[in-house]
């Protein structure tokens, strides 16, 4: 099958058009970097399902028409939030009373109640990574927790610290009254519960990489934003991986 190069260019079958508007945008990343990176992002608090799988059928369209359209290398990293805390005990598990003992700490510090895996953060993992090669697709698996402790969002966290009152500026806007009052993009992880705290910065120190907090009793607690101690809001936590990981391009 022969197939017209000219249709390619001037198609507007929606991944070609986005990955136009990618090339047009980043062509310069691009070249400097030798190959272009594509992200989507699965939350380990339940088992994958066909958002999951939407999410990086859709990005893998996308890399398709972008080697349709130029010879260069693709790669899609396929990023869980495992750090984030559990909100609520998921309703199809076992020993929910035991994951219940353990809300609000990082999913991969919460026991895996199907007693397979070291946490319940690495057994909704592993079965990402196993829907996802039941299909085929080719991605890299990145967990939040490893990025996290093993230093690699380091500088850009501290880049986060730097520009605190900017991001705060960002993103205060588009909160309601209360949850602006209690807002701030670095998350600490309670060194007494382990729970991952919503929690307002009370202060914080460029030099040391800290910031000050209080915590649930009350008490000043100052802690690093960096070796996994602290992670992101959401918002935050996006923008700073698209920096950490070079990403060029992630479906919103």
């Amino acid at each position: 099958i022969v197939i017209d190069n000219s249709i390619i260019q001037n198609t507007t079958s929606w991944p070609f058009v986005e990955a136009r508007k990618l090339l047009k945008d980043r062509q310069k990343i691009f070249e400097k970097k030798g190959k272009i990176i594509l992200q989507t992002g699965y939350g380990p608090s339940g088992l994958p399902h066909i958002g999951t799988f939407a999410e990086v059928a859709r990005t893998t369209m996308v890399a398709n028409a972008i080697k349709q359209l130029i010879d260069i290398p693709t790669e899609i990293i396929t990023f869980s939030d495992d750090m984030d805390g559990l909100r609520k005990v998921p309703e199809n598990i076992p020993s929910p009373g035991m994951v219940a003992e353990h809300l609000g700490k990082p999913l991969t510090a919460i026991p895996d109640p199907f007693g397979t895996y070291e946490s319940f953060g690495a057994h909704n993992n592993a079965k990402l990574c196993s829907f996802l090669d039941d299909f085929g697709f080719d991605y890299e698996f990145v967990s939040a927790t490893e990025t996290y402790k093993s230093g690699h969002f380091d500088e850009a966290l501290k880049k986060v610290l730097a520009h605190y009152d900017a991001v705060m500026d960002v993103i205060l806007p588009t909160l309601g009254k209360e949850r602006q009052a209690t807002y701030s993009p670095f998350l600490p992880i309670c060194k007494k519960t382990g729970v991952v705290l919503q929690v307002p910065v009370i202060e914080s120190n460029l030099d040391a990489d800290t910031i000050v907090y209080k915590d649930e009793e009350g008490a000043l607690v100052e802690t690093p934003i960096t070796g996994g101690h602290c992670k992101l809001q959401w918002k935050a936590d996006w923008a700073m991986r698209w920096v950490a990981l070079g990403v060029d391009y992630e479906m919103s």
